[in-house]
């Protein structure tokens, strides 16, 4: 029997009430926070993870290219960072281990990709294990510097925490509202539109039918074959 995440209900299930919904989301972001992601990377490919991201969010992340196994050089790969339009956010060449932070402008598309980089006089380089652990928005704050510079007691910062994973999350609500009344309008322009085309395409036939009668009818008048 398949499982289902809590606060995603099922077609054809009752949706649960707006705050046990949010106690819900609360809880999954609390007991199981953003992970990192590992993958292979082989000699002379190119690998890219993307994210949407809101407006104004703070990002950062840690990345670590381990040496391809039983290698005498180090790892050698570079990482990039742009946006949907191609703005450079973050590059680093004959990347081993770093970090980077970025403000998002817009909601946006984003990119990372690390592309491996074949040692000069070998053969095929083996896979390089990368790890990056990237976060976003709440799970990027620093609260221990929060709390060092308010002087907040643990109970206060884990309030403040909850606090702000309470409005990110209404946040994306509201968010996923607009959208969704951008698409209704979106749909109501565009049957609105099929409605008019299907109009004039209805009057366009109802007059060339019209018309190919007036004229076949001059034709067999003029051919004398009826009166």
């Amino acid at each position: 029997m398949p499982l289902s995440l809590p606060g995603r209900p099922r077609l054809g299930q009752a949706p649960l009430p707006a705050l046990l919904h949010l106690l819900f989301l609360l809880l999954l972001l609390v007991v199981d926070p953003a992970r990192p992601i590992s993958f292979q990377l082989p000699g002379k490919a190119r690998k890219c993870l993307r994210e949407e991201i809101h407006r104004d969010t703070l990002v950062t992340g840690e990345y670590e290219i381990g040496a391809p196994p039983g290698s005498s050089t180090g790892p050698s790969a570079n990482l990039k960072i742009t946006d949907s339009a191609g703005h450079i956010l973050y590059a680093k060449e004959d990347a081993t281990k770093g970090k980077f932070a970025f403000t998002t402008e817009d909601y946006d598309m984003f990119e990372a990709c690390f592309e491996s980089k074949l040692p000069v006089g070998t053969g095929r380089m083996p896979d390089q294990l990368v790890i990056l652990d990237m976060k976003h928005g709440v799970e990027a704050k620093n609260y221990e510097e929060i709390a060092k510079v308010e002087k907040l007691k643990p109970l206060e910062v884990e309030l403040r925490r909850l606090e702000d994973l309470s409005e990110s999350i209404v946040n994306d609500f509201a968010y996923m509202k607009k959208r969704e009344e951008e698409m209704r309008d979106t749909n109501e322009s565009t049957n609105t539109r099929v409605l008019y085309f299907s109009i004039f395409s209805m009057c366009c036939l109802i007059g060339l039918a019209t018309w190919q009668v007036f004229y076949l009818r001059r034709f067999f008048k003029a051919k004398k074959l009826i009166e």
